[in-house]
């Protein structure tokens, strides 16, 4: 069995997608496409290993559990991941923790809060279709959560997680956040400071 840390030394990071003025969305065959940010494929590969060893130990369904991460194991990807609560119908979803790189970006730490709450209008279809479909789903474009700010782009993935193994009670979501040019915005560039809010 193949450990994340045997992953990591085997897989160098890969480069970050480059922009090409669309929206790009995974595919249920492909969820994440082998040109994403090396973050992105970081994350969601580790998901996949964590997949692969509760279809190995457990009886019922075969989505991993918060409870099984080890995010220690991935520490440098903490600050853009952001957990969030999903709660049985009428379904809704909760900000459970948000990562400072992602805190940054919204201008607020919105852990705890529900989104109907932040944002009554907004249409949670993408958080839908992850909970219906328990499958992981990637786009890069512009914001949804904050529509203000379509001159930049986000890649995201959102990975179902489920404490029995079968029904979403949580996704975990990364984000990287890019400049006009297509260019990764990292924490401490001044162009974080002229992000209107």
């Amino acid at each position: 069995m193949e450990t994340w840390t045997s992953f990591l030394i085997r897989n160098e990071p890969g480069r970050i997608a480059g922009p090409d003025g669309s929206v790009q969305s995974s595919s249920q065959s492909e969820p994440v496409p082998p040109n994403c940010h090396w973050r992105v494929r970081l994350i969601h590969d580790y998901w996949r290993l964590k997949q692969a060893e509760r279809l190995r130990h457990a009886d019922g369904g075969g989505l991993p559990a918060y409870q099984e991460f080890d995010l220690r194991e991935v520490s440098g990807l903490v600050p853009y991941i952001w957990l969030i609560d999903v709660a049985p119908g009428p379904m809704r979803f909760r900000f459970h923790s948000v990562g400072e790189v992602i805190a940054m970006w919204a201008g607020e730490d919105n852990s705890g809060r529900w989104f109907d709450e932040i944002w009554p209008t907004y249409d949670p279809v993408v958080f839908i279709e992850v909970v219906k479909s328990r499958q992981p789903s990637w786009c890069r474009g512009p914001s949804t959560f904050r529509p203000a700010r379509r001159e930049y782009e986000i890649e995201r993935v959102r990975l179902p997680l489920a404490s029995d193994g079968t029904k979403v009670d949580m996704i975990l979501a990364l984000s990287v956040f890019y400049d006009r040019e297509g260019r990764e915005i990292l924490p401490g560039e001044n162009k974080w400071s002229i992000l209107p809010c």
